[in-house]
């Protein structure tokens, strides 16, 4: 019996059924304790390869997504911001703007729940399958610039670029060079039609050419994320200061 059950492991592992093979000794004797069916067992068996499956290419997008935080859209106070509705907010979460191809800019002054909101939607887009990939603006400034020399640079970019979403955080939180912005302006453009965005800004788009130092090229990249594209304007006070903690007794 002993040789059968490990005969059934290493053909399970050649079929790439790790996972069953795993607990095909308990549900072996599971069966046979309960008197299972052959239809039974297998489906005993299946089910739990595609449940640690699932469980684990749901970890591995969380790791290529790189949150610096997991914040979830249950969590976000939404009756603190007024300037988004329930129903609006159920829109977003739906995700029906993802599978169009819809980019999000979402806009406001620091702590508004800008980034909440954004990491709360790549988080769902993960749960639905997706790739997500975050990123602040300065790391990607970074990579851009440096993926001629580095083959670290050259594998998260291409991680990137493989994304079904891309979440740009804090953009235009700093002026760019002619060179930065150009390069910005190639990102976005190898994203245009394949891969929504979502930005966060404390900027309006208004503002974006001073901060670029080329008009033309802001052109060029409004023309492409504003093409297909959300506008969500964020007010009220900072969350953070609102609910910052102290080392003091009240």
């Amino acid at each position: 019996m002993n040789e059968t059950i490990t005969h059934l492991k290493q053909s399970l592992k050649t079929l790439n059924l790790t996972e069953a093979a795993q607990i095909i000794d308990e549900s072996l004797m599971e069966a046979e304790e309960h008197q299972w069916t052959c239809s039974e067992f297998l489906q005993r068996l299946l089910r739990y390869e595609l449940v640690r499956r699932e469980e684990k290419q749901l970890a591995r997008r969380y790791k290529w997504a790189s949150f610096p935080e997991v914040k979830t859209l249950d969590e976000f106070r939404l009756e603190e911001q007024p300037s988004i509705s329930k129903r609006q907010f159920q829109q977003l979460r739906e995700l029906l703007w993802l599978e169009q191809n819809y980019n999000l800019i979402l806009l406001g002054p620091p702590g508004v729940g800008k980034t909440h909101i954004a990491i709360g939607l790549g988080v769902e887009a993960l749960h639905n399958g997706c790739k997500v990939s975050f990123v602040p603006m300065d790391g990607l400034i970074h990579l851009l610039k440096t993926q001629e020399i580095s083959r670290s640079s050259q594998h998260k970019l291409r991680r990137i670029h493989n994304s079904d979403l891309v979440i740009l955080d804090d953009l235009m939180f700093m002026a760019m060079d002619r060179n930065e912005a150009n390069l910005f302006f190639q990102f976005v453009n190898k994203l245009y039609g394949q891969t929504s965005i979502i930005l966060t800004s404390n900027k309006g788009p208004e503002d974006w050419g001073e901060l670029l130092g080329d008009q033309a090229i802001t052109t060029a990249i409004l023309d492409r994320i504003l093409h297909k594209s959300e506008v969500i304007q964020l007010s009220g006070d900072s969350y953070r200061l609102k609910y910052r903690q102290t080392i003091f007794a009240s």
